[in-house]
């Protein structure tokens, strides 16, 4: 399956990018120009819809950790929300699904979890 990005406007501000496919060596770059095009528009905070996301090595892991480096140094933040199987698993073993999780409030609307 091949890897794609797309965008989406989120209600309220923010971006949503949707993430499908494999996430490694080959197609973190996409990644990276996504989150470099969206932050230099003056987007500061990034979801990522990790629910098509079917793999994910190292190097996806360190384009999310990039991405929230990113727009944190702008007072901003990145969240992932979505992962399931061995992208679960893999935020989970690096402790990546605490630190940019993100949660949906029970009124219906989303918001990020404090960091």
């Amino acid at each position: 399956m091949a890897f794609t990005v797309t965008y989406a406007p989120q209600d309220g501000g923010g971006a949503c990018l949707r993430l499908a496919g494999e996430l490694d060596l080959s197609t973190a770059p996409e990644l990276n120009a996504a989150i470099d095009r969206l932050t230099a528009e003056g987007e500061r905070h990034l979801l990522l819809d990790l629910s098509g996301l079917t793999f994910c090595d190292s190097t996806g892991i360190a384009a999310f950790v990039r991405g929230d480096n990113r727009a944190g140094a702008d007072g901003g933040w990145l969240r992932v929300t979505g992962a399931t199987g061995r992208v679960a698993r893999v935020l989970q073993v690096t402790g990546l699904a605490e630190v940019l999780r993100y949660e949906a409030e029970t009124s219906g609307t989303r918001s990020p979890s404090a960091p």
